[in-house]
């Protein structure tokens, strides 16, 4: 079915006529479009609304999850990073195409994240890193796995790319790992287009994100970094000295004018995503659907809709009652449900941590529709009616 032919899209046209009028008035003025003055005023924006010291934009969310596995590498090594089996590729793909091994742990069915003591069950003394993606706007932190990363020296990064404005306790996730992951791309609780962040509070990772950014060229970084690179390296042009093998994943002027625009309506974005989940779970029969999502906090990506036991045979049914309301879906929620029965990863060497239960039950039961701001309480209220009656 195309894209323009649903009744209830994932998301709707999110780049407003307002938004395009600011983005040609943009090109039109003859400013610079590449990574330059826009790209650093959204960095603040995006800083201060957050609650972190540095943020790096980059040309999508995945750019930002290798970035930070090339980060992990380069401070500690080679070796094991724990990661979920319900994410976007990319959590799982940065991590084997930089030379890492993954370690694949189950999910929890409340949170959709990865828990605590399957962390624990998975490190050993080659762990290097933990990724903790919070899915579909749900928290996925907690007291323990913040514990867990301090006590055994682990990098803690957090995939934050469907979550934006997700609290843990008082503050937004994506401020407690080391590393911090959003992605900017349509459907987002905002968009730039294509476009991703990089969130840090510690300086020398600052620098690191912005070497990895740009080719890892020691005049992104710091004075202090490119003055002890001037001394080390005295025979090169400081211009083009490069400090680590890194990528080129700027964006762009155009894509952080658009940021800056959508900042304005980020919060009531995320407050009405997050009415509609309410909405959502409020109205949905429990007795044929799992609704105790650990949502304190939470700030909707996507309605998730996971079958009871008893009732999972009913799937079919129900993406033919989506089809015929023309609303479109997607199977296995976030990515597409386990990542570790993906073919890209046989290629690759992988570990997988006990019998992932859980991330099997979502892959096969479960679906999740759009959420926007533009749906009504009647739209989401006259759609459970209907699945309750499958």
């Amino acid at each position: 079915m195309e894209q323009n032919s649903f009744n209830w899209q994932l998301i709707n046209d999110n780049v407003t006529l307002s938004d395009r009028k600011v983005l040609s008035d943009f090109i039109l003025s003859g400013e610079r479009l590449t990574n330059g003055p826009k790209v650093k005023e959204f960095e603040r924006i995006w800083s201060e609304w957050l609650g972190v010291k540095h943020s790096v934009m980059v040309n999508s969310g995945a750019s930002a999850n290798y970035i930070s596995i090339a980060i992990v590498k380069e401070l500690v090594g080679e070796g094991e990073v724990i990661v979920p089996p319900l994410g976007w590729v990319s959590d799982l793909s940065s991590v084997v195409q930089l030379g890492m091994t993954p370690v694949i742990v189950d999910i929890s069915l409340n949170t959709l994240a990865i828990t605590a003591e399957n962390i624990k069950k998975a490190i050993t003394p080659k762990t290097k890193a933990i990724v903790l993606v919070h899915c579909l706007g749900f928290n996925g932190l907690t007291d323990e796995i913040v514990k867990i990363a301090k006590d055994n020296n682990l990098i803690l990064i957090e995939d934050c790319c469907e979550s934006h404005g997700a609290l843990f306790k008082d503050k937004k996730i994506g401020t407690y790992g080391d590393i911090s992951l959003f992605s900017f791309y349509f459907g987002h609780h905002i968009t730039t287009i294509e476009g991703g962040v990089v969130c840090v509070n510690n300086d020398k990772l600052y620098d690191l994100v912005k070497l990895f950014r740009s080719h890892g060229m020691t005049r992104e970084a710091s004075q202090e970094l490119q003055k002890e690179y001037q001394l080390r390296f005295p025979n090169l042009n400081p211009l083009f000295t490069f400090a680590v093998a890194g990528f080129n994943m700027r964006s762009t002027e155009i894509n952080a004018v658009l940021g800056i625009e959508q900042m304005k309506r980020i919060d009531y974005n995320i407050q009405k995503r997050t009415e509609n989940l309410y909405t959502w779970i409020n109205n949905l029969d429990r007795s044929k659907f799992i609704l105790d999502f650990n949502h304190k906090g939470s700030s909707n990506f996507a309605l998730p809709l996971v079958l009871q036991g008893a009732n999972r045979h009913n799937l079919k049914n129900i993406c033919k009652l989506l089809e015929e309301e023309k609303i479109e879906y997607r199977l296995g929620t976030a990515g597409g449900g386990n990542q570790a029965l993906q073919p890209y990863l046989k290629k690759f060497p992988h570990r997988i941590e006990g019998n992932l239960p859980i991330v099997n039950y979502i892959h096969s039961n479960s679906l999740y529709i759009g959420n926007h701001p533009e749906l009504t309480e009647n739209q989401i209220i006259n759609l459970c009616k209907k699945l309750n009656n499958v």
